[in-house]
């Protein structure tokens, strides 16, 4: 589903992201890891048409990242997303419908569905500035619902979450990922990512350290976490 060919990106003198190449199937929950300033953001970027890379080519169904169709498929959560305090979590969700020329009958079919799917039943009409961080990071996950994607993009979906919104997003993610979604996920809580991903890469400054099965790559009483630093201070 999403192809990377000897990416590279530069910005005057620095590269951000130094030849990558690798590649994530349809259906699967795939982990993009590495420590701040690794290039993960760039990537992302990169994925979605933000800024162009240098060299090399990013592909999704084989049409290029470039392409406005890739981003009919693609839902994106950023890191540090922000709702207007003064609106409802369904008023939200109806405004992102409108930004994606859904009809009203369909966004409001859409609306019900997602507020079901992200456990939010009873507090979906209450101001966004009565809600908990996991509740405004449950809204934003289904705003990137909205529209039926393909592929989810999620840029640290549960930082600065305490415990129970961790687990309220991992058990989230992994019902998405019980009904064939595809997930890209940048995120530092490595313990979360060995329970719910399939797949996972390692960068450091730039450059791709290692990518294989979370079930390859953690063997032999390993975790994720050891492999990590392992990896990256080599």
């Amino acid at each position: 589903m999403i192809q990377l060919k000897n990416v590279t990106k530069r910005y005057d003198s620095l590269t951000a992201v130094d030849e990558v190449s690798f590649s994530v199937e349809r259906g699967e929950c795939f982990a993009l890891l590495g420590p701040n300033g690794a290039g993960k953001t760039t990537i992302v970027k990169m994925l979605l048409d933000f800024t162009p890379p240098t060299s090399g080519s990013l592909s999704l169904n084989g049409i290029p990242s470039s392409d406005a169709r890739c981003r009919a498929s693609i839902g994106y959560l950023a890191e540090n997303h922000h709702i207007p305090l003064s609106l409802s979590g369904w008023r939200y969700l109806l405004r992102c419908a409108e930004l994606l020329e859904i009809n009203r009958s369909d966004a409001m079919d859409q609306c019900r569905s997602i507020v079901e799917l992200i456990g939010m039943q009873g507090r979906e009409h209450a101001k966004v500035g009565t809600y908990s961080k996991g509740m405004i990071q449950r809204f934003g996950l289904g705003a990137a619902l909205m529209g039926d994607p393909k592929l989810l993009i999620l840029d640290e979906p549960t930082s600065g979450l305490d415990p129970i919104g961790i687990r309220e997003i991992r058990q989230l993610l992994e019902s998405l990922k019980g009904q064939g979604m595809t997930i890209f996920l940048n995120s530092h809580l490595l313990s979360e990512v060995e329970k719910i991903c399939d797949t996972a890469a390692i960068i450091n400054r730039g450059k791709l350290l290692v990518k294989d099965a979370i079930s390859a790559l953690v063997k032999d009483g390993d975790t994720l976490e050891e492999l990590f630093v392992r990896v990256v201070t080599g």
